[in-house]
């Protein structure tokens, strides 16, 4: 424990701090303010007069843009954003949050640790040195990156851009599904002058990369943006739910120097492991170790497990996108396809099975990819239906998996509201559930006042239910955007 120092922020606050580092990172040092709730993080080397005025921006115009706005509140859990600038023997600092402490290893040989985002997304390191506690599940997975992307969004949305999103800058608590993007000091704002970041091996794009060798001022030179941030969240949604990562396979580019075989692989040369017709660049599962398997093995565990519509935006990340920017998947199509393909997941019926849940496959055999563990009995989907018109209605391609005891939505019922940060607490709350009993699927209307079963033509009263047998018409919503469900059974 040091001296306690007084300085006075950029806004005019005063700021105490201990005067002794107790952590140091590549860049900055951290020293722990009075209260431990905040850390003050100084900058080793001088900054100029752009990165003054940028850092300004982040922690002033952007800062109240985000989280002084209605709303903002909710924000403040998905980023660990600087607050206030300060000065101290002649070094610049940045104001910061501590974490919160799901984002910290609580027990085991990280105890204490903070939960780097690199620790979740790697078969080696899962499989050698987490607990099963500490990995969740596959749906809390989705439940991280569903923030992830949303969080990506907000920043693209306000014009900010991460100069460094990778799994280094993410911390992520899996057991509960959170995650916060941190080193927001570095984001990329308007007007000014990028900063000098390298980026995280593994996330940079391939067209930063290929252009890595000309000077900053050259006009060929591609610096980082939302594009290349498009390309980090792809990566980033492929290694969270399959734990490998999308371009490293066999394929070797110079085998004379492997920096540079390095710089072809994850840059001008770059190419998907899962490309359906050039398989140059296909995983060896003997070349890869015991920690890796099976999750390395995209034979074993493809792509394709995580469902039609990340298969889809896969697809435009890792081939349409690769090389050409404007093509890749934004971070508001990832949140709505993780959203959706989470409505597409079944609870395994394997008790010792790790993942826990699996998508659906559309198949009338249907069975857990992780563990084998096939689905005996009878499935129910529920598809989904929106009205253009008065009186028709046309397929969403949407569907919905039913479970015992999972619950419906509003979202559910009517198209027009949305599970997003803006969605009112009213509209968080169950509007139904499904259960199985006395050998049948049922759903019962809990908060629809307008719930029509609609083969029958009778109204589904609150407190009410329908059977889910094969074909049945429901019409949850007689609202504008209100849905209709027709009822698929898959027997298994």
């Amino acid at each position: 424990m040091g001296e306690i120092v007084k300085v006075t922020a950029n806004d005019g606050t005063t700021v105490e701090f201990d005067n002794e580092s107790f952590a140091s990172g590549g860049m900055k040092d951290a020293y722990w303010c009075k209260d431990k709730k905040e850390v003050v993080l100084f900058f080793r080397n001088k900054l100029d007069a752009n990165a003054r005025d940028r850092l300004n921006n982040i922690v002033g115009l952007y800062r109240d843009r985000i989280f002084n706005q209605p709303g903002g509140e909710y924000w403040k859990n998905l980023f660990a954003w600087p607050t206030r600038l300060v000065e101290w023997n002649g070094r610049v600092g940045l104001v910061v949050p501590t974490y919160q402490k799901h984002f910290f290893f609580s027990d085991g040989n990280f105890a204490g640790k903070e939960k780097n985002g690199k620790w979740f997304a790697s078969a080696k390191l899962r499989n050698r040195h987490l607990r099963p506690e500490d990995k969740g599940t596959w749906l809390t997975h989705f439940h991280m990156l569903i923030k992830i992307a949303r969080a990506v969004r907000r920043l693209h949305a306000a014009g900010l851009a991460h100069s460094d999103l990778s799994y280094n800058n993410v911390l992520l608590d899996p057991p509960g599904g959170n995650a916060c993007i941190i080193d927001c000091d570095g984001l990329v704002v308007p007007g000014k002058y990028p900063p000098d970041v390298v980026g995280t091996p593994d996330f940079i794009a391939p067209e930063v990369l290929a252009t890595r060798h000309l000077p900053l001022t050259d006009k060929n030179r591609k610096l980082p943006s939302r594009a290349t941030d498009q390309h980090a969240l792809a990566v980033m949604v492929y290694m969270y739910l399959l734990y490998r990562h999308p371009l490293r396979g066999s394929k070797v580019h110079d085998i004379e120097d492997e920096k540079n075989d390095e710089l072809l692989s994850m840059g001008e040369k770059a190419l998907f492991i899962e490309h359906p017709t050039d398989k140059s660049n296909r995983v060896r599962p003997e070349n890869l170790g015991k920690s890796e398997l099976p999750q390395g093995d995209p034979g074993k565990l493809p792509y394709t497990i995580c469902g039609p519509y990340l298969k889809e935006l896969f697809d435009r990340a890792f081939i349409d996108g690769l090389h050409d920017p404007s093509k890749r998947p934004t971070a508001d199509e990832w949140e709505q396809a993780l959203v959706k393909t989470t409505d597409l997941m079944q609870p395994c019926r394997n008790p010792d099975c790790g993942a826990k849940w699996f998508v659906f496959d559309n198949t009338t055999k249907p069975k857990c990819p992780w563990c084998g563990t096939p689905y005996h009995g009878q499935l129910p989907v529920l598809n989904f239906y929106y009205s253009p018109s008065h009186g028709k209605f046309v397929s969403e391609k949407y569907r919905l998996m039913v479970y015992d005891k999972q619950t419906l939505y509003m979202w559910h019922a009517n198209r027009f509201v949305v599970p997003n940060e803006k969605i009112s607490p009213e509209d968080k709350k169950p509007v139904g559930d499904f259960h199985f009993h006395n050998g049948q699927w049922i759903l019962i209307n809990r908060r629809l006042p307008d719930m029509w079963d609609k083969t029958e033509n009778r109204q589904i009263p609150i407190g009410g239910y329908v059977p889910l047998t094969e074909g049945r018409k429901i019409l949850l919503s007689t609202k504008e955007g209100g849905r209709l469900i027709v009822v698929q059974l898959v027997n298994s």
